[in-house]
């Protein structure tokens, strides 16, 4: 298929801008929500982590249908797919207004109200999600064009974590959302100005509309050994992202105003690294950079579990670390799978399959850490401003020490499935294919 040569700074804000609203609506959905019904309306974590993993779960089951909608909405036309998108955004942004400010109180209410939206959110989130990665994987490229495409995308998500993060404690939640509304209209507006993909290649009629197409990606082995990879690495994330704001409030009983701080240095230097990153991938390849950000996101992270009150300082200096590690995780997968759709024949055609998918890998590992992680920890005995020193030590193990054991199975995974596996046999993503 054609692909685009070089991908100028102005072509890649054009795409990448909608990346900013996307994140700075994960991280309210995935890390503030649940801290905020615990704590605003006293949800008991196991009633939380229950509706969590439900609409989670109900979620990641429809992303490969949403998936195959893309596709043949980009078998229709260009145009079709932004229609779309802007639908999907105006019910984004009411979904998301309607969770933070419930009309309704009570716990049966409220449970009833949270799944209700946290569905209809979730539906529209993934729609736009998805139809926006399609549309960056079928812009092509070497190897290196597929992580800057990507980059550009996850660079921007990246200043959008770093305002959800900080407007909540700064401004308020009505500013908050005032502001992921603004930044939806840019994303959109400046969406329809980057560089257009082909709407399919020629000579294949419409094959992504068949029911096959769902199913495609799971005939290719390169596909699911990246993809266990991806799983196991996203879990190792997903715990830490979920408990986050327990473990500063708790364990190291860090004033509010810190909160912002820690995410802040954080998702900064994820983006500050994200150009080093790629220096790395044009010398040692997607694959081997990526397992290179897992070992030190372990390495920083091991150590975690023994901080306790007063530790704001070295908790800091791991933030700025492991967000440097996290530059990995956000550019490279991608990229990576862009190169398996490329070396499958499948571009063009099947990355809305491939990408809904995906998506449903990371709701799976968003889900399992929510629906597990926060019933658990209730079930031995942790429970939201508690000082018991037997709660707090379990909430630092879950938080830190869970997450490196899965992130070390995801770096082993990958080193023996993806990079060793083609001495035995077909290259998994040849360097500079297009």
């Amino acid at each position: 298929m054609n692909t685009l040569a070089d991908l100028s700074p102005r072509q890649g804000m054009a795409y990448g801008l909608l990346g900013l609203p996307l994140a700075f609506v994960a991280l309210p959905l995935y890390v503030l929500l649940p801290n905020y019904y615990a704590r605003e309306f006293g949800m008991p974590l196991a009633n939380l982590g229950a509706v969590l993993l439900g609409a989670r779960l109900l979620d990641a089951i429809i992303d490969p249908l949403l998936g195959r909608l893309s596709d043949a909405l980009f078998a229709r036309s260009i145009r079709a797919v932004l229609a779309t998108g802007a639908v999907a955004a105006l019910v984004l942004a009411l979904g998301v207004s309607g969770l933070f400010f419930p009309a309704v109180r009570g716990q049966g209410p409220l449970i009833v109200w949270v799944t209700a939206f946290l569905l209809v959110t979730y539906t529209a989130y993934s729609q736009l999600g998805i139809a926006h990665q399609s549309w960056g994987a079928r812009l092509g490229g070497t190897e290196l064009q597929r992580g800057r495409i990507v980059a550009w995308s996850e660079g921007s998500a990246l200043v959008g974590v770093l305002l959800a993060s900080v407007l909540p404690v700064l401004a308020g939640l009505p500013v908050m959302l005032a502001v992921f509304a603004a930044t939806l209209v840019l994303g959109w507006s400046a969406w329809t100005k980057a560089p257009r993909p082909p709407v399919e290649v020629p000579g294949t009629g419409h094959a992504a509309h068949s029911v096959a197409a769902l199913w495609r990606p799971w005939h290719c082995a390169p596909f699911w050994r990246l993809l266990a990879v991806f799983i196991l690495n996203g879990i190792a994330s997903a715990i830490p992202a979920t408990l986050v704001l327990f473990y500063v409030q708790d364990r190291l009983q860090a004033p509010t105003a810190q909160e912002p701080l820690f995410l802040g240095a954080y998702f900064v230097c994820a983006a500050l690294s994200i150009p080093l990153w790629l220096q790395a991938v044009a010398r040692w390849g997607l694959a081997r950079t990526w397992l290179v950000g897992m070992l030190l996101a372990i390495g920083v992270f091991a150590g975690v579990a023994g901080l306790g009150k007063g530790d704001t300082t070295a908790f800091l200096l791991v933030c700025v670390l492991s967000g440097a590690a996290l530059g990995t995780d956000l550019a490279l997968p991608s990229a990576l799978l862009t190169g398996v759709i490329a070396q499958q024949g499948d571009d063009g055609r099947y990355e809305g399959a491939y990408f809904g998918w995906w998506n449903f890998a990371t709701k799976l590992n968003l889900a399992l850490a929510a629906g597990l992680a926060l019933p658990l920890l209730g079930w031995l005995g942790y429970v939201p401003g508690t000082r018991d020193p037997q709660a707090l030590r379990t909430l630092g193990l879950a938080y830190a020490v869970l997450p490196c054991g899965l992130k070390l199975l995801a770096a082993a995974t990958l080193y023996f499935l993806v990079i060793q596996y083609p001495r035995n046999g077909p290259t998994l993503i040849p360097k500079g294919t297009s």
